[in-house]
């Protein structure tokens, strides 16, 4: 399929498939994703809106290095977090290009780089660190009053990193186990004694409803991205900090009241024990993990648990379900359809894609 004939499917598919864009998305440009992206021309860091078929719908400075971005259910509004430890995250009006707010950690905080909305858009929950203790948090604005932090509870863990909402409006955080410091870059302090977790919670309370944890031979397997299946199958991408153990599983599977289940496909040792995002395909049936380092993306059967293919492409990291199964994004500026091959949609000659490629439909 050519470049033109995918444009056309992909926009019968957004509106047919179960990718739907929330219209006050999809009059910017066609946007359907967010990405954060480093321009090549002066170094400066961007968040941008791609469409589905890879065109650039608009691209906004950041005061520096962007992670992930939170996207808004109804308005054209994202919140676009700073790089763990950052102590950033600037709310954008994207239809305007303006800053709405910029939200800061309060002294002895920094964010971990994820925030995820309520399903009304009313409240913003982002990961973060508290540094003296190294215990996990999650800080609540409100989304309805200029994002005034209003609160804050337990992660339920250590190194809290992405947090989603589910179907169900309860919210999973993937706490990595890792303690850091800001002062000490990004150094582990805690290898020896780290204890990841997966813990859904209370929006409204911040209760922990439910804590899975690892078995001991995975407990050096740190949790850190996170996809959610409407059904409310979670699917964690994972870093390997023990041994050196090549063979180590990247992409575990968790069901409330289950265990976590873990997946590795035969050329595990070309991940680099190393997976850096993760994502369901747009009807459910694949899902897949990405590893820069090792220039690779594993794609698995979520229900029969099995792999399915690996397939190359350079520095790729950032996954999302695509209206033809599953989009991936590198930081050499390609994005590709990850179909048996790394299809190309785009190579940006001026953007360098950061670590996540978040979709905007619900």
């Amino acid at each position: 399929m050519d470049r033109r004939g995918f444009l056309a499917a992909s926009l019968a598919a957004l509106g047919a498939g179960g990718l739907r864009v929330p219209a006050a998305w999809a009059k910017l440009g066609g946007a359907a994703y967010l990405s954060a992206a480093q321009a090549r021309a002066d170094g400066g860091f961007r968040l941008c809106g791609l469409s589905a078929a890879g065109e650039v719908a608009f691209q906004i400075p950041l005061p520096g290095r962007g992670h992930a971005a939170a996207a808004h259910p109804t308005r054209a509004e994202a919140v676009a977090f700073a790089r763990r430890p950052g102590n950033f995250a600037l709310v954008i009006n994207c239809a305007e290009g303006r800053e709405v707010a910029r939200l800061t950690s309060p002294e002895g905080r920094h964010f971990y780089g994820h925030g995820a909305f309520s399903a009304d858009g009313t409240k913003l929950y982002a990961t973060e660190n508290h540094i003296e203790s190294g215990e996990g948090r999650v800080s609540v604005w409100d989304a309805a009053a200029g994002y005034k932090r209003i609160g804050e509870f337990s992660s339920g863990g250590i190194g809290p990193h992405e947090i989603l909402r589910a179907p169900d409006g309860t919210l999973l955080v993937a706490n990595g186990g890792l303690r850091t410091h800001p002062d000490q870059e990004r150094e582990d302090l805690n290898k020896d004694t780290m204890t990841p977790n997966l813990a859904w919670l209370s929006p409204e309370t911040g209760e922990i409803l439910e804590i899975a944890e690892p078995p001991a031979e995975m407990m050096k397997n740190s949790l850190r991205h996170l996809a959610m299946r409407p059904d409310g199958l979670a699917a964690v991408a994972l870093q390997w900090h023990g041994p050196a153990r090549r063979l180590a599983p990247l992409l575990a599977l968790h069901r409330r009241g289950e265990p976590i289940a873990y997946l590795s496909g035969p050329d595990q040792p070309k991940m680099k024990a190393y997976a850096g995002s993760v994502a369901f395909s747009g009807e459910g049936g694949e899902v897949a993990i990405a590893s820069p380092p090792g220039g690779q993306a594993q794609i698995f059967d979520p229900d029969a648990r099995v792999w399915l293919r690996s397939v190359a492409a350079e520095d790729v990291c950032g996954l999302a379900p695509g209206p033809q199964g599953l989009l991936g994004a590198g930081g050499t500026g390609g994005l590709w359809r990850l179909a048996e091959t790394a299809e190309p949609l785009l190579l940006s000659k001026d953007l360098a894609w950061d670590n996540h490629l978040i979709p905007l439909a619900v």
